[in-house]
């Protein structure tokens, strides 16, 4: 069953990002001491006292915003607001009751849903008492927090729970979902590609490199299968990343990376390959993901000679020739259909298991067709080859000395495990083993 949701809304920097992560007790999402530093809504999961439920982090709400980034969070915000079964609005103690804070309080009350009032920054018991001011706000009796320190943490949560939908007994199942991390560098449209995959503006997008600054979680169901897709911040050469929160943003595209089953590395046609695009390439592969290469922007392209595309880009990605190559316009949708029938055959690549039998007769057909590497008069010998892990797949090959294999012998062995078994779209990990060690 679907778990209920609950939302974190207030104006610009009371600490609703610091609040999110002192309940999951993580660093679910990027906090610092600057104004509008949460764009999209960011979500986690929580449990406590036997229920659980869905938590969203929002940006800070102007109700009367000036700019198209100001326009895209007060969206989001109302989004939120509208699937959420409790509400809580997280206010500044050390401020005090700001016009803003009822505006905010107004739209609120409209909603019809049960709403706390969470008096954040109040650190001390003197700011606990100053926080009865916010009383005025029409909302209930506040509740004084520190997100910052951990006060009154527990009786908040223990408030929410007491307003959530009764729950019935949720089964704890194996996560199925596939995990899908979009990555590349600033403004090539990973944000704008994330709505056209889902079909809703789920995220903000802003003609502004470096919109998105959090890595945000989107569930969506394709065809019965559970998909997250891991929208992230735009990745610059080292170099021109600044400190603070792009520096962070960075981090978490990484780790984004990481928890992901498969990544869309996204390329803008209009600029071609740049060298941080394989360096991010690079990135995947070391991790083991699936991964496809978006061209994206290709209704800007004049000449859409599709072998001269794929050969420069193949030429470029050699390392990672087993990604397909899709060539999409997120803003027109051209291509877009193309992107979650590829993820799901990546995916059933990476599942794949192979008999130990089906393996041997493969690899000792290779050997027996090409010149082993010899070292010393010796000459290598491949005993015995099993698939010991998928997702990634896993070979391990026993040998009478590892220490022989080199890159190129390696490269063959897998192009001919590719040829004989398929894995497209995903690296295979091979380990070599010297037989009698660990």
């Amino acid at each position: 069953m679907t778990k209920p949701i609950v939302a974190i809304v207030g104006r610009p920097n009371t600490g609703k990002s610091t609040l999110l992560n002192r309940i999951v007790k993580r660093p679910a999402a990027i906090t610092e001491d600057l104004p509008g530093t949460t764009r999209d809504r960011n979500t986690a999961e929580v449990a406590w006292m036997g229920a659980e439920f869905t938590l969203i982090d929002t940006g800070g709400l102007e109700i009367k915003p000036n700019s198209s980034i100001s326009r895209g969070v007060k969206a989001q915000v109302e989004s939120a607001i509208s699937h959420a079964d409790v509400i809580v609005c997280v206010v500044d103690a050390i401020n005090g009751v700001m016009p803003a804070d009822m505006e905010i309080a107004d739209v609120l009350r409209r909603s019809g849903k049960p709403v706390l009032v969470a008096a954040n920054k109040a650190d001390n018991q003197k700011r606990e008492m100053e926080a009865l001011e916010f009383h005025q706000l029409g909302l209930g009796d506040p509740l004084a927090v520190s997100a910052h320190h951990g006060r009154g943490i527990t009786e908040l949560l223990d408030k929410i729970v007491s307003l959530l939908p009764a729950q019935e007994a949720i089964t704890k199942v194996k996560d199925e979902s596939i995990k899908i991390a979009i990555v590349g560098r600033p403004n090539v449209g990973k944000s704008m590609l994330l709505n056209a995959l889902t079909g809703e503006e789920r995220v903000i997008v802003d003609e502004m490199p470096g919109t998105t600054r959090d890595a945000v979680d989107t569930v969506f169901d394709f065809k019965g299968q559970n998909v997250v897709i891991i929208d992230t911040a735009g990745i610059r050469r080292r170099g021109k990343v600044k400190a603070g929160v792009e520096r962070y943003s960075v981090l978490r595209t990484f780790r984004a990376i990481d928890r992901a089953d498969i990544v869309l590395l996204v390329l803008d046609a209009t600029e071609l390959v740049t060298s941080q695009d394989t360096h991010i390439a690079g990135y995947i592969q070391e991790a083991a993901r699936g991964i496809i290469i978006i061209v994206n922007k290709w209704d800007l392209v004049e000449n859409k000679n599709l072998a001269e595309w794929n050969k420069a880009i193949k030429e470029s990605f050699r390392f990672a020739s087993y990604a397909p190559i899709l060539y999409t316009s997120a803003k027109t949708g051209q291509g877009v259909e193309k992107i979650m029938p590829q993820v799901s055959q990546i995916y059933r690549e990476r599942l794949k298991r192979l008999p130990t039998a089906a393996v041997n007769d493969v690899v000792q057909q290779a050997v027996a067709a090409h010149n082993r590497p010899t070292s010393h008069g010796k000459q290598l010998k491949i005993f015995y080859t099993t698939q010991a892990e998928a997702n990634p797949p896993t070979f391990v090959f026993f040998t009478n000395d590892a220490r022989m294999v080199h890159f190129s012998y390696r490269r063959f062995l897998e192009n001919r495990l590719r040829e004989a078994f398929g894995f497209t779209g995903t690296p295979l990990r091979m380990k070599f083993k010297t037989r009698g060690k660990a």
